[in-house]
């Protein structure tokens, strides 16, 4: 199976195709099957991505788990 990266650049691909309006009807039909079918395969991966997001987010922390941020002192300087 493709990646996320890989599909998306074929739902691009398709798009430009159609937008180029050089394609039989059958042909425009069976690019915009497919453009669906990328577009709701990605769309189920970002919300995916997004709960684990979410998660990840509102998980509680420990003191001993928060991140060491002395790198980043006076990086506003």
């Amino acid at each position: 199976m493709k990646n996320f990266e890989e599909r998306l650049t074929n739902l691009e691909e398709l798009n430009e195709k159609m937008k180029t309006g050089n394609i039989a009807l059958d042909e425009a039909v069976e690019i915009f099957e497919e453009g669906i079918k990328l577009a709701k395969g990605l769309e189920k991966d970002l919300t995916k991505v997004e709960r684990k997001i979410e998660i990840l987010v509102n998980k509680p922390v420990k003191e001993s788990d928060k991140p060491n941020l002395e790198l980043f002192e006076g990086a506003d300087d």
